[in-house]
């Protein structure tokens, strides 16, 4: 993958900061400059940029931006910052100016009434809601399958975990009136294709899961408007489900009484339809779902491959975990393979749909050590000590491992 140059980087993000027109941009030229990542698996080399209202991400693609969080930015607490939350669109037509005071969301389809709703009504005519979750692209950790598959080739910084607040779906579909019959609910966003081959990016949620109350229009993150490029003014949040629901600049909303066929749910994020959402390497599934709730996830933070430690003293080891809403209830860390685990404490519960923090102390001789997170949730579910294959390169939740040097 190319590595932007200083001069190449400037015209990139300076042409995006004057097209965001709603975003003050006050970044100084030379903190535009590109350095080089090294992700940990082939072919890893990236560039570091800088976006309005961000610090310097991780590049997958530049048309659209698709960022990946640095991954020390996990140990800087349960929160991820806003300037620092990943970035994932589908499509190249993205909206670069928003009016809010002209931006209005519909609801139609099979309701009683359809609604125009501005942002001020979403504000003000709706009793809001906050819930702490997080939001994770289906691919995350892609970077990682062997054999590889294709896609963006992530490492495990397409994640975050944010306070949002908005309107319960419910609210707004309940005063849209919902008409007998109803299946399912549509939603798109103001990002288009390029080309009129491609087909425009809309996602659909069966019409008790758009009503369960959980279901959120958001307006606000971590207490701030949403960033632009994580779908200001407005976008879906879903709590559990991956990030593909999650449709940025949110601004249709269409009830149906079928299932909806569309391209992005018909042919696009499907799982093997089978218990692990796995198949052997290299063999396509007999029969595909779409994608839809977490595993478990669990990473140690505040320690990378390769860091030495001082042997014989306590040794501070500490993460995240989290699933797809039942809630983590233990963490459990290895220096052994597996053999014997030794159970991490837990930190402040923010919600069933939050990174959970952990932490605990190992004392470790010296030698190369290799030290194993696992998690495990409220129905019993952890995750596998060996990785999980599948086409899509979806989902993956293996136990995690850092290895590390005592001296």
């Amino acid at each position: 993958m190319k590595v932007l140059n200083r001069r190449e980087l400037l015209k990139q993000t300076t042409l995006a900061a004057v097209a965001l027109g709603s975003v003050e941009f006050s970044g100084r030229a030379d903190a535009l400059v590109a350095e080089k990542i090294e992700l940990p698996f082939g072919n890893g080399e990236r560039a570091l940029v800088k976006y309005p209202q961000k610090r310097p991400l991780i590049q997958m693609t530049a048309r659209p931006p698709q960022l990946e969080t640095p991954f020390p930015v996990f140990n800087e607490g349960v929160i991820t910052p806003n300037d620092a939350f990943f970035v994932r669109y589908h499509l190249a037509d993205i909206p670069l100016r928003i009016d809010p005071e002209k931006f209005r969301i519909d609801i139609k389809g099979k309701v009683n009434s359809a609604l125009s709703l501005s942002l001020q009504d979403l504000k003000t005519a709706f009793e809001p809601i906050e819930i702490v979750a997080v939001n994770q692209c289906s691919g995350n950790s892609r970077g990682f399958f062997e054999p590889r598959v294709a896609g963006g080739q992530l490492a495990n910084g397409a994640m975050g975990n944010a306070r949002w607040r908005g309107v319960p779906l419910k609210a707004v579909l309940d005063k849209a009136g919902i008409m007998p019959g109803a299946e399912q609910v549509t939603f798109n966003g103001l990002d288009g294709p390029v080309v009129p081959e491609t087909p425009d990016f809309v996602k659909a949620l069966d019409i008790d899961h758009a009503r369960d109350g959980e279901v959120m229009i958001a307006y606000a993150m971590n207490g701030a408007d949403l960033p632009h490029l994580n779908g200001y003014p407005v976008r879906l949040v879903v709590p559990g489900y991956y990030g593909t629901y999650w449709v940025k600049h949110l601004n249709e909303i269409t009830v149906i009484d079928g299932i909806y066929d569309g391209f992005w749910m018909k042919s696009a994020y499907r799982i093997p339809n089978n218990d692990c959402a796995c198949t052997p390497p290299g063999q396509a599934p007999t029969s595909t779902v779409p994608i839809t709730r977490f595993d478990v996830r669990s990473f140690i933070t505040n320690l990378a491959d390769g860091a030495t430690v001082k042997a014989g003293a306590d040794v501070p080891v500490k993460g995240i975990a989290f699933d797809g809403g039942y809630g983590i209830t233990d963490v459990l860390l290895s220096a052994d393979g597996g053999k014997t685990w030794t159970e991490a404490q837990l930190g402040q519960d923010l919600g069933k749909y939050s990174f959970r923090e952990w932490q605990t102390a190992i004392r470790l001789p010296p030698g190369t050590h290799a030290l194993s997170v696992r998690a495990i949730n409220r129905i019993g579910q952890s995750q596998p000590m060996e990785p999980l294959w599948n086409p899509a390169g979806y989902m993956r939740n293996v136990v995690e491992t850092v290895r590390i040097r005592a001296a």
